[in-house]
């Protein structure tokens, strides 16, 4: 092979260093003869050997070297594959295009998805390569339609072809299968030798011969090309080869050129029935891709926008723009992701996270293009429009983890790669062995159970069947009843299932490879904060210490321990006792705290809030970083703060050292609050712990899969927390730096367990990304989900748990299609080569496998993964 010559647009350097590093990066590729970076014009020039390097560790090498190549990935519909052989011909024609560095094509899906270098390669090479091949590409030639819309429509037009076709086959058949029945089953001689005046075998000839032609002719053509052009052997070829077998030998017969029965009701019925199944297969794609289509049907069709005059005016979706300011009234679709700017309501987002209560929304609130507005009017102003709403990245991710693999695939395609010439040969041997051992072979298989059933054994037994015949129809049964389309459907039908039942639950899987994976792991590993936990500080406890009083007269004060808890009073002598209960040492903590931004100080102004308690501004504050605040209240000093700043200020904090404790050891975050010198109660903060935590843990610990937490917060508030949710304190790793976090995420994986490490934040993007699978929560930062294999549209902790049960039922799914496609080529060659099948029972057989594989994959859309995938439970 010729020597290829890349040309890449090369991003992030910065000097001329960096061009050297690029340098001297790729040229130690073995196969890479040369490469010159320019820094100035931000391009690459290098020169390889495709056969010791490729382009995709070209491209790789520059990624490892911190530097980015430019890359673009597009999707291509092809119409006219028959089987997996046909997907692996494209992948290669693809692949072969200088300039590309990936090609993958789903069978499933009839769609090729291609990563390739813009600087080199065009869309219209990439659609000649396919032709090439002899497929046919569905063009985006532009226009109103979309690619999708064009794809939608070549997949109906297929649909309408196969079944013209069927219906055209099978009204010329049905008088030979008449004729059929009655040679095999009634004997034969019940009908005339004649039929309109002439003979019975040029009666099936003429009725045989249209389909041979109308049907065939697409079998023919593409077995031209895949052994002509593409030097490989698809379904295609063996369903010509076993037609025209039946075919040619009756005409022979006919002719008188040798003796021997006709089997032209044989040829005709071999290519309806395959007709037939293409036709079933065809819809069972389409309803197999119909939950992407409907994620995109659910879309507004037009948004109602409102001027800054209050005017109205209906516009359609695609003319919404970023700012845009959309009134939705109650019943109607959000048009698309934007932030409420003004109105209350319910929103159902059941189609975007599978949570089927509604979601209270109002001023400040983010909504998804699509949801369901419930009742009140909502004014909310667009953020995302196009394809960069929540719902067009949802059905993108689904579409790329469907184009994804994975790993059990490789299986099929080594299988399938070797099939159809092994079939070949396969049948060629038995026919041959028929031919010359006819009288051993059929005392061999007339001891079997089934001998007598069928027509091809008594008649070499008693001789009224030629032995060159019977090797025929051996041969031609062989050739016809094996079948790599249903290897080829088995893992890409369930893993475009097992995706789109993921999309509807609100979990999104970056590929058919993370689909597989996730159902292995053994170990997960959870961030606590805004994972396990809400992420956000909840004012829980309010404790004053009993029996401590505080009395002000003018200058002086004195305190008292009587006990209990009692409101303001007079007492003689004009002094004024105050003991402070509750709401008394809330109102003053609160009323210091308001001058701080600090979550935990905005937690207790809002819990006092909520409380009913008039909090005033302090007349002075003072933030003392990393302790508390000092602030002035009702003309005295408040502290609300730990215990060093208490110390600092000539505080005691040891009467309170009890209840301090208590509060720590549940995992809050409790502040001492003195006035004018003395202690005087506690407030806490909690990040509470969310509902459905302690029931997730539950859920893995069933699962046999072992639960960890890391987290940066301190020992005994992390302990407190995996106590509650139920997690072994041993596996709980607290003050994890942010940084640490990966490290952490793989002293777990050196003990060999495969983990999925679950977090929400930027500082948790390190340890998604070292996981076995890395899941972020959908409400998390973008870093996160980028980094992560696996997204969680909603904030729920049980769906750590849907994630590894769609995953754990996909692959139980691709395992029965792979049972079924094996063990059914498996019966079915040996009682084919024995001579046991008639070649249109093994053309009905070959047909139905197909079909029932993936019916079978179908069947999996009614799974809710509220459980775990059980097969005879679900089909019950």
């Amino acid at each position: 092979m010729q020597p290829r010559t890349a040309q890449l647009d090369i991003q992030g350097m910065s000097c001329a260093n960096c061009s050297q590093t690029i340098t001297q990066t790729v040229e130690s590729l073995d196969g890479v003869n040369e490469a010159n970076i320019n820094f100035a014009t931000d391009e690459g020039r290098i020169e390889y050997d495709p056969e010791e390097t490729s382009l995709a560790e070209i491209y790789t090498a520059i990624g490892d070297a911190g530097y980015n190549a430019l890359r673009a990935t597009v999707s291509i519909g092809i119409t006219d594959m028959t089987c997996s052989n046909c997907a692996e011909t494209n992948e290669t024609a693809l692949t072969d295009v200088s300039g590309v560095i990936s090609a993958e094509v789903n069978y499933a899906i009839d769609e090729a998805t291609v990563e390739y270098n813009p600087a080199e390669v065009t869309r219209e090479q990439l659609y000649n390569a396919i032709e090439t091949a002899g497929y046919s590409p569905v063009r985006d030639e532009g226009g109103d339609d979309s690619e999708q819309d064009r794809r939608d429509a070549a997949r109906t037009e297929e649909i309408r072809r196969q079944l013209r076709l069927t219906v055209f086959g099978a009204a010329l058949s049905l008088p030979l299968l008449a004729f059929l029945v009655e040679k095999f089953l009634l004997g034969g001689g019940a009908l005339p030798e004649t039929i309109f005046g002439m003979e019975f075998g040029w009666v099936e000839f003429l009725l045989a011969t249209p389909v041979q032609v109308v049907l065939g002719w697409p079998f023919y053509k593409n077995s031209y090309k895949a052994l002509v052009k593409n030097r490989t052997a698809n379904m295609d070829v063996l369903i010509a080869l076993g037609s025209s077998t039946a075919y040619l030998y009756s005409v022979a017969v006919l002719l008188g050129l040798i003796a021997g029965g006709m089997y032209f009701d044989t040829a005709a019925l071999i290519l309806v029935f395959i007709t037939l199944g293409n036709y079933l297969e065809a819809r069972s794609k389409g309803q197999a891709s119909e939950a992407l289509q409907q994620l995109l049907e659910m879309e507004a069709d037009t948004a109602t926008i409102v001027d800054e005059d209050g005017t109205e005016q209906e516009i359609p979706l695609d003319e919404v723009t970023v700012g845009d300011r959309m009134k939705i009234r109650p019943g109607e679709k959000i048009p698309t992701d934007g932030v409420v700017v003004d109105g209350q309501s319910a929103v159902d987002e059941s189609m975007v996270t599978g949570e089927s209560v509604p979601v209270e929304k109002s001023e400040g609130d983010e909504v998804v293009g699509a949801t369901v507005n419930q009742n009140g009017v909502l004014i909310a102003e667009a953020t995302k429009v196009g394809e960069d709403t929540a719902l067009q990245q949802i059905v993108q991710t689904v579409k790329e983890a469907q184009s994804r693999q994975p790993e059990i695939q490789n299986l099929a395609d080594r299988i399938s790669a070797y099939f159809v010439p092994l079939v070949i040969v396969n049948a060629l041997l038995w026919g041959l062995v028929w031919y010359l051992f006819p009288e051993a072979l059929a005392g061999f298989v007339g001891a079997l159970p089934l001998w007598g059933l069928v027509e091809g054994g008594p008649a070499v037994a008693g001789g009224t069947v030629s032995v060159f015949e019977f090797a025929v129809v051996v041969f031609a049964s062989a050739v016809l009843i094996a079948c790599p389309c249903a290897l080829g459907l088995a893992t890409p039908a369930a893993t475009m299932v097992g995706t789109s039942i993921g999309a509807k639950n609100g979990v999104l899987f970056k590929g058919g490879d993370i689909l597989e994976r996730a159902k292995d792991v053994d170990t997960v590993v959870f961030d606590k904060t805004g994972t396990l936990t809400e992420g956000e500080m909840e004012l829980t406890d309010v404790v004053p210490l009993n029996g401590t009083r505080t009395a002000t007269d003018g200058g002086g004060s004195k305190t008292a321990t009587d006990g209990g808890a009692q409101a303001l009073k007079e007492q003689s002598g004009g002094d004024k006792e105050r003991e402070f209960d509750e709401k008394t040492v809330l109102r003053i903590a609160a009323s210091a705290e308001s001058g701080s931004e600090h979550p935990l100080a905005q937690a207790i102004v809002d819990g006092a809030t909520e409380r009913g308690i008039d909090v005033t501004d302090p007349t002075h504050f003072e933030n003392v970083p990393g302790h508390g605040v000092r602030a002035t209240v009702d003309d005295g000093e408040v502290f609300v703060g730990n215990r060093k700043l208490m110390r600092d200020n000539d505080i005691d904090p040891a009467s309170a050292e009890d209840e301090l404790e208590r509060l720590e050891n549940e995992g809050k975050t409790a502040m001492l609050v003195a006035f004018e010198g003395e202690l005087i109660g506690l407030v806490a903060d909690a990040d509470t712990v969310k509902e459905s935590a302690k029931e997730a843990v539950a859920a893995l610990h069933g699962r046999g899969v072992e639960v960890h937490m890391i987290t940066g917060d301190n020992e005994r508030t992390a302990r407190a927390v995996a106590e509650q949710v139920g997690i072994d304190p041993e596996n709980v790793r607290a003050e994890v730096l942010p940084e640490d976090k990966a490290d952490g995420v793989d002293d777990i994986q050196s003990e060999g367990r495969r983990a999925m490490m679950v977090g929400d934040g930027v500082n948790d993007a390190p340890a998604l990304a070292t996981a076995y699978v890395g899941t972020a929560i959908g409400s998390g930062t973008d870093v996160a989900i980028e980094a992560a294999d696996v997204t969680l549209m909603r904030d729920d902790p049980l769906d750590v748990v849907k994630a590894i049960r769609i995953s754990d039922g996909t692959l139980q799914k691709i395992t029965q299609n792979l049972f079924w496609a094996l063990g059914y080529n498996t019966a079915m060659i040996p009682l084919a080569s024995l001579g046991l099948l008639q070649p249109v029972l093994a053309a009905a057989a070959m047909a139905f496998s197909s079909v029932s594989v993936l019916t079978n994959s179908l069947l999996f859309r009614r799974y809710t993964p509220d459980h775990d995938y059980e097969l005879l439970g679900f089909l019950r």
